[in-house]
């Protein structure tokens, strides 16, 4: 004969499947944190891997040039005897269009994206947000050509200029690239500040737009922030507008309506015609490296930024 059968309570069920629920979740925790440490590892081996690669590369050039005339120097002859290569005339063009087109960028960029997340109506917010998403996704040579064809002529007789090709119109055209990511990153930002900060600011007497310069954006100044930072990072890094429009001049530029050649065009016109392992080869990575650590720069001014905002918060 069978033994008795034995009979599971429902108390002894529900604890048993807690146990296997707790399990499986342990265990789907675990390959998430082993996911994220992956990533987060291969993204660090990556960046050092381009660090070693332009410091290998680039390191070698200041043999043929000191430093200092090398930083400083405002003449850049590759092909001479010996090569002569000084980067200032491409530095000082980086900074005038950087600095144009973010001057540009941020007030538009985040006023509209103000204007998105707190004053426009759905109906308007669902029209112009596509066209925002699709100027994103616009490739930079087209709107190098948009630059070359009817901005740069406009500069031209706005300005009484020999040519239109110059800092200014670089930097306009880069404030146009910069401005989907401001505006994408700013709006999400302010859609994140919780409702009970406007309702409060509301309650206490305030105008719409007292809470949206008062609270929404002080509240959002961390997402805002990393907008901001990335359309910086999109400006200093871009390359076929600027070698379009730009201009292409050698010398260092003293207006912003110039011609000049920022350090991602002179990088771009000029490694086709570099031997590899050459003095100008080993020149053009060396400016790479001075991007990164402009890029560098441009990330711990953020990093600063945030930090004093969190403090400021953490007082009040």
């Amino acid at each position: 004969m069978s033994g008795p059968i034995r009979k599971t309570s429902p108390t002894t069920a529900a604890a048993e499947t807690r146990r296997v629920f707790r399990r499986r979740s342990r265990l789907g925790e675990r390959l998430i944190e082993t996911f994220v440490f992956a990533n987060g590892f291969i993204a660090i081996v990556v960046l050092l891997g381009v660090l070693f690669l332009l410091l290998r590369e680039g390191l070698p050039a200041l043999a043929y040039t000191p430093p200092w005339e090398f930083f400083f120097g405002t003449k850049w002859y590759p092909v001479s005897e010996p090569p002569t290569f000084g980067i200032m005339p491409f530095f000082v063009a980086t900074l005038w269009v950087t600095a144009i087109s973010t001057l540009i960028a941020i007030p538009l960029g985040v006023g509209c994206a103000a204007y998105l997340a707190e004053v426009a109506p759905t109906h308007v917010r669902e029209s112009i947000k596509p066209i925002i998403e699709i100027l994103a996704g616009f490739p930079s040579v087209v709107l190098g050509f948009i630059g070359l064809a009817l901005l740069s002529p406009y500069v031209q007789s706005l300005f009484n200029l020999n040519t239109g090709l110059c800092g200014l119109t670089a930097g306009i055209m880069l404030s146009l690239m910069s401005l989907p990511v401001i505006v994408s990153v700013s709006e999400d930002a302010l859609n994140a500040v919780p409702q009970s900060f406007r309702e409060a600011s509301y309650a206490l007497g305030a105008t719409r737009w007292e809470t949206i310069i008062h609270v929404c954006i002080p509240g959002a100044i961390s997402g805002i922030a990393a907008a901001i930072m990335l359309g910086v990072g999109r400006a200093i890094g871009e390359t076929m507008t600027v070698l379009m429009v730009a201009g292409g001049a050698l010398a260092v530029p003293a207006s912003p309506t110039d011609p000049m050649m920022p350090m991602t065009a002179a990088i771009a016109s000029g490694i086709g015609n570099a031997v590899r392992g050459g003095p100008q080869y080993q020149a053009l990575f060396a400016i790479g490296i001075i991007l990164f650590v402009m890029t560098l720069f441009v990330n711990l001014i953020a990093d600063r930024v945030l930090e004093r905002q969190k403090r400021k918060f953490a007082r009040t």
